[in-house]
């Protein structure tokens, strides 16, 4: 086998420019591979980070009814806190939240929102809570920066506030805008309004109630709490994941492309070698090599074009891939409207298992593809080889 590796080596440099061309190929298919693979497995990290920190936590709690998509049942998706949540509220390991459905109106106009009561002191997810800890006559509230362009509203601004008590009075008040926030997770931002929870409690009457809890990791009970569901992490990142196998299954079309185009060069380069050096070949047989060792040759050589890729890759893919994962890859357009958790800027993640799966991967398809083209010498009559004939 030392053997063979050799006289590959010697036969790949005395090729010249089509082993350089094909090396060239498929460096830029690794390179390529390794880099999209990356930036999904960014994508996928930041997003659950950005959702942990600013929406989910480690884990909630929701009401039985409560159903983020249908704003109807937040008029019944309340209840009283457990009595078994209160020490973790008070040791600031679990938040309760409790939503209620309002309408704004900005300069005249209506926009139904969520009213969102929040504890000004809490510090499990990074919504500026602590703004609201303040003295103004009027009822201090927060917004997403996704809202305030979309109702043009401004740190500072005053505008009314719609929303029905307990028994489903209609009531009204003057709301001032204190602080806007700006995240990379859109379920925080639209259509939301977050207020103190204790002001929110006196304005339905609601008071201890909450529709959903938001727990660290440490207050997880891992159990339901009647009326409360458990939520996990997991479950609760669930779409992001679903979203990037979608996006990955989309991607692979791509590399089979790629590799196919890579491949195709590599067997047409083998079928020539093949017919050109058949001389050659008739030699190796009459020195004593076998017609499956000539084979394994002529494998080996083709697959060697993988390993020459492979250190071309990592010459000028290297570089590449550490600035891509420094300065991130920017979208080149605004995805603040698409309503997932996804920044503007991605930012790459690589893994030692995404290295060694993408080389050893092409190193098999190449080795396959060398191989194919290479069963004909087995069928070769030595005499007729060293005669350049062919058979």
């Amino acid at each position: 086998m030392k053997t063979a590796f050799k006289l590959a080596w010697r036969n790949l440099i005395g090729a010249g420019l089509r082993t350089w061309l094909n090396v060239l190929v498929l460096s830029f298919s690794y390179v390529v591979i390794i880099w999209m693979q990356g930036v999904m497995a960014g994508w996928d990290y930041q997003a659950k980070r950005d959702m942990s920190e600013w929406q989910i936590a480690d884990g909630q709690y929701w009401h039985q009814d409560y159903d983020p998509y249908d704003l109807f049942t937040l008029a019944e998706s309340h209840a009283p806190i457990p009595q078994v949540f209160e020490k973790e509220i008070r040791e600031d390991r679990m938040m309760p939240l409790l939503l209620v459905q309002g309408t704004l109106y900005p300069e005249g106009r209506l926009q139904t929102v969520i009213i969102k009561g929040i504890d000004p002191k809490q510090n499990i997810l990074k919504l500026p809570s602590h703004s609201l800890d303040t003295l103004v006559d009027a009822i201090p509230a927060f917004i997403g920066q996704g809202m305030a362009r979309n109702l043009k509203l401004e740190k500072g601004d005053r505008m009314l506030m719609r929303w029905r008590d307990e028994h489903g009075t209609f009531d009204a008040e003057e709301v001032l805008i204190v602080d806007v926030f700006a995240s990379n997770v859109p379920a925080v931002e639209a259509g939301q309004i977050y207020i103190p929870l204790e002001t929110l409690e006196k304005m339905t009457g609601l008071h201890q109630n909450a529709t959903l809890f938001v727990f660290r990791e440490e207050a997880a009970n891992m159990a339901n709490v009647p009326p409360f569901k458990l939520k996990t992490k997991a479950g609760l990142t669930r779409s992001v994941d679903e979203l990037i196998q979608t996006k990955q299954a989309g991607q692979s079309v791509f590399y089979i492309i790629l590799l196919l185009l890579a491949m195709l060069a590599i067997f047409d380069t083998q079928v020539l070698s093949v017919f050109r050096r058949q001389k050659e070949i008739g030699t190796y047989v009459a020195l004593g090599y076998t017609r499956w060792a000539v084979v394994r040759l002529f494998t080996v050589e083709g697959g060697m074009h993988a390993v020459l890729a492979a250190v071309a890759a990592t010459a000028y893919g290297l570089p590449f891939l550490a600035w891509q994962a420094k300065a991130g890859w920017t979208m080149p357009m605004d995805v603040s409207e698409y309503g997932m958790a996804i920044a503007q800027t991605l930012y790459p993640k690589y893994s030692l298992g995404l290295v060694v799966f993408t080389i050893l991967l092409v190193l098999f398809t190449t080795t396959l593809v060398s191989y194919l083209p290479s069963r004909k010498i087995a069928k070769m009559n030595p005499t007729d080889a060293l005669r350049g004939k062919i058979q």
